[in-house]
């Protein structure tokens, strides 16, 4: 029987991790659908290339940085996914699969922080960026937060509950992409004169609303994936709240836009589906369904205001990364000090129950705290990294390249081939007139 379960356990948790990791086509066509033509190909691509990076540098290092033997804030053990005792990897221990499965599942959300975070770079930001930042995020950013609450680290040792990723994957990501939207600055013709914004629409609102629906989809691996278990079938039930909260969070932002601006928008559904998984990831295991549905429309709703007030005060952030992915993560984990179910908080043994259920404030205080230590420390080591390379490399392209498209520019062809015929047939017309 010993021998069925860990079998059952060990294919569940690799379909988990193909259905996460295959969320990067979700963004590749969420984050190229809603940006502009010119920039298609490179914005897609660079999910590829995100991927490519991810994977070898939490192999090398991430990976022991977050779950290697090590003290509360990283690990120290583990380099290149190398046992060195049975004690190593002990922070994941309660997972009955093989190691390298362990490896898999969590180098997928490694990549999707990653993801995330180039959200805030769209359109403007140089492709050696991509390579130095990404390979730094996987380093000393990332890791170190995973260390905190899943490695066994300071977060972990006062019974943070983020059950598959709320902060340690959607905040880390959504804030590093803030940064970078602020140090690079707004797109050309993004903002007038007085700073009141013009809108950029995206080239193709059909490849972002299957972009939401394959990162929908995906979301059962990444957040009832996180049990690693088949055993009780409580994987169920952690994919039966991420569902309702994603529901409740496409109506929510719906009704939202249209109650704001008289238009049932569109992308701002697609955006209410996101947020709503994202909240909703941190409390999948701990809150019951009509919490997860109050969780996931809040989060939508609250997500569509969020998006037009930085927009607002002149920040252009291409795909509400931050408001989708950072303002959500922050509804999300600390949504448990609120509604954390006493039966749940005994099934998964992390944390106590919420507020609502007379656990008292010490979750909510707890989960705040987490919030807010990642958060602080994301931001400044971000702000270094983006400082540094902004000083010495640079980070955007020039107004030229952002100008003709990051397709042409960085990679010498464009995702559209016709659109280029098209420019080319315009120009000979007007040098002949």
């Amino acid at each position: 029987m010993e021998k069925i379960s860990f079998m059952l356990d060990s294919v569940w948790v690799i379909i988990a991790s193909v259905l996460v990791i295959f969320m990067q086509a979700g963004f590749a066509l969420l984050e190229a659908g809603s940006t502009r033509m010119k920039n298609a190909g490179h914005i897609a691509g660079k999910q590829i290339l995100s991927f490519a990076i991810s994977t070898l540098v939490f192999w090398a290092f991430g990976f022991a940085i977050t779950f290697g033997e090590g003290n509360q804030w990283f690990g120290t053990s583990g380099w290149f996914l190398k046992e060195g005792s049975e004690t190593t990897f002990d922070s994941l221990s309660w997972a009955h699969v093989p190691l390298s499965i362990k490896f898999l599942f969590q180098l997928a959300f490694a990549a999707v922080s990653l993801a995330i975070a180039w959200g805030g770079f769209a359109e403007r930001a140089k492709l050696s960026v991509y390579f130095i930042f990404g390979t730094l995020f996987t380093i000393f950013i990332y890791p170190v937060v995973g260390h905190w609450v899943w490695g066994g680290g300071w977060l972990a040792q006062i019974g943070m509950q983020d059950f598959a990723g709320s902060t340690v994957v959607h905040l880390q990501g959504a804030i590093a992409g803030f940064i970078a939207t602020l140090l690079l600055g707004p797109r050309i013709g993004k903002f007038n004169q007085d700073r009141t914004p013009n809108l950029i629409p995206g080239h193709n609102q059909v490849y972002t609303v299957l972009g939401g629906i394959i990162l929908w989809v995906g979301w059962f691996g990444f957040n009832a994936g996180s049990t690693m278990s088949t055993t009780d079938g409580f994987f169920g039930y952690v994919a039966l709240t991420t569902h309702l909260a994603a529901a409740a969070g496409a109506l929510a932002a719906l009704i939202t836009a249209k109650i704001m601006t008289g238009k049932a928008d569109v992308s701002a559904m697609v955006n209410g589906v996101l947020a709503a998984l994202v909240a909703i990831t941190a409390a999948s295991a701990f809150v019951e369904p009509w919490a997860a549905i109050v969780i996931g429309a809040v989060a939508g709703s609250f997500t569509f205001w969020t998006s037009i007030y930085f927009e607002r005060k002149g920040i252009d952030d291409p795909i509400y990364a931050f408001s989708v992915h950072g303002i959500s993560g922050v509804i999300g984990t600390i949504s448990t000090g609120f509604f954390a179910s006493p039966r749940l908080v005994e099934i998964t043994k992390i944390g106590k129950a919420g507020l609502f259920y007379g656990g008292g404030f010490h979750q909510l205080w707890v989960q705040i705290i987490g919030v807010l230590g990642a958060a602080v420390y994301v931001t400044i080591v971000s702000f270094l990294i983006l400082g540094v390379l902004k000083l010495t490399v640079g980070l955007r392209v020039t107004p030229e390249q952002e100008i003709s498209g990051l397709d042409i520019s960085e990679h010498g062809a464009y995702g559209y081939p016709e659109h280029l015929e098209l420019l080319n047939h315009h120009v000979n017309k007007i040098k002949i007139s």
